[in-house]
């Protein structure tokens, strides 16, 4: 059956109602179930039903199920981490490079800090959350003897979290992303992906614009100004600022009376990392039919691999190393470790049920065929040169209002992925355009919880960080849109 113009009626349902509620698991809930009225005859009775047998069969893919199943267990590893004062010896090492620093060359700390700060950032690419809430609570009494403002700190936590979680996938958002890359029907989703991160250029642009600000300490905007406050009059805020303190949002309290060692956070995530491209060698190689040689039949097998089932496989193999390494150290007990993953996977239930929720729009949508609608009735007048430009601005719009990046990707992977295959455009440009949208339009959001977090953790005013990251998050914006132009007309 051809529903013609109902199929887009849901997802733009679902985009006015996170416009209007700020709430995207209602938006998407409503958008699930106002799909399935369409497809049931307008009978609400058996919309209802099916719209929840609908989230049910997301657990008939093992592809979903295992996203899901890691997206819970990153919350147990994040807890492991803390408590066992990973994460506060990394940090202690740090401060004492500084100390050395400083006394080398006076002023070269407060340059060697920021990047330092950028790269904690980068490194902790397993969650936004936690990369920036680690980074502006560690880094925060640092800043402030240095003299750096708070907005500066603030910046710099929200500006290497989701851009490097975005291009290092090898945590919930590829998960995340492979998941709804197979509901568009993509054969190989982590291929698509990886491929896709060339031509991701928000989140590299983000980065290096970090970077340029720290080495060449050329600010413009109000960032400037606060960088000339602090400079004159040593006040860290904009007088009358009203700081989000960061104790509301207080990371999992430590085990007391032990060491804080840095390789208890280094370890583990090393592992996590390393064992994703094995667990794809591993579960593609019995997929390949020729090669000729075994480096080839290597990439081969990493292309054919399951990403759902290496991400799983690779986090689980992550949780182990630690309990083992922490119950030789005598910091954690076996009823410990049993309380802290059930403590974790609870923590990140919220990020679970979206991706439930996700899965079923884009599940519903597929059915619909909402892309392949909205594919057709563009042809006559957007071309594939135009395309990745307006799925980039699109996807920014979206994001911007909702204040969500990964709302974003489940409602316009869904539509852009089959606009793509209709006009013949290259679907890795077109899938970095959505992505890098999600990411953009996040930044540029005063109610992005990447950015609430940000101000929390650095404490800074929330509106004054904001104000000062726009114009570097525009400036990349606009860079963007100018590259995905030329790519799609000169590419």
């Amino acid at each position: 059956m051809e529903y013609g113009f109902l199929s887009v009626i849901p997802p733009i349902v679902a985009i006015i109602l996170a416009l209007r509620t700020k709430q995207v698991y209602i938006a998407l809930l409503f958008g699930i179930w106002f799909s399935w009225l369409i497809i049931k005859g307008w009978n609400p009775l058996e919309g209802t039903l099916a719209m929840i047998e609908g989230m049910v069969d997301v657990f008939q893919d093992k592809g979903s199920t295992r996203t899901i199943m890691f997206s819970a267990l990153v919350g147990a590893l994040l807890i492991f981490i803390q408590f066992s004062r990973g994460v506060e010896g990394f940090i202690k090492i740090i401060n004492k490079r500084l100390v050395k620093l400083e006394k080398k060359k006076s002023g070269y700390s407060r340059v060697m800090v920021q990047v330092l700060a950028t790269f904690t950032g980068l490194l902790l690419f397993v969650e936004t959350s936690i990369s920036s809430l680690t980074v502006g609570t560690l880094y925060r009494p640092i800043f402030d003897k240095l003299g750096i403002p708070r907005e500066k700190l603030a910046y710099i936590a929200d500006s290497s979290s989701a851009p490097s979680s975005i291009l290092i996938p090898f945590n919930a958002w590829g998960a995340f992303i492979m998941g709804l890359l197979l509901t568009q029907g993509i054969d190989k989703p982590f291929s698509v992906m990886m491929s896709s991160i060339v031509y991701n250029f928000y989140p590299l642009l983000a980065i290096a614009i970090v970077f340029i600000v720290i080495f060449t300490k050329k600010d413009f905007g109000p960032m400037k100004k606060a960088e000339k406050r602090t400079k004159e009059t040593g006040l860290l805020m904009n007088e009358g600022s009203k700081p989000m303190v960061s104790d509301e949002i207080t990371s999992f309290p430590p085990k007391e009376g032990i060491q804080a060692k840095a390789y208890n956070m280094i370890v583990p995530l090393l592992v996590m990392v390393c064992m994703m491209p094995i667990n794809l060698a591993y579960t593609g190689w019995s997929a390949v039919k020729e090669s000729t040689s075994f480096l080839d039949h290597l990439q081969q097998a990493m292309g054919e691999g399951s990403g759902s089932s290496s991400v799983l496989y690779a986090v689980i193999t992550s949780l182990l190393v630690a309990m083992v390494m922490y119950f030789i150290q005598g910091i954690m007990k076996p009823k410990e470790a049993v309380n802290l993953t059930l403590k974790g996977i609870s923590e990140l239930m919220p990020l679970a049920l979206l991706m439930l929720l996700a899965f079923a729009i884009g599940d519903a949508c597929k059915v619909l065929d909402t892309g392949n609608y909205v594919a057709n009735i563009t042809e006559s007048w957007l071309s594939p040169e135009l395309l990745p430009a307006v799925v980039f601005i699109v996807s920014s719009f979206i994001a911007f209002s909702t204040g969500t990046s990964w709302g974003t990707f489940a409602i316009m992977l869904a539509i852009s992925v089959p606009m793509a295959n209709i006009h013949g455009a290259d679907i890795t440009i077109v899938v970095a355009a959505t992505l890098g949208g999600g990411i953009f339009g996040d930044h540029c959001s005063p109610i992005s919880d990447t950015s609430i977090i940000s101000s929390m953790a650095s404490a800074s005013d929330h509106i004054d960080h904001v104000k000062t990251q726009l114009p570097y998050a525009l400036f990349g914006g606009v860079i963007t849109v100018i590259l995905y132009l030329v790519i799609g007309f000169f590419g």
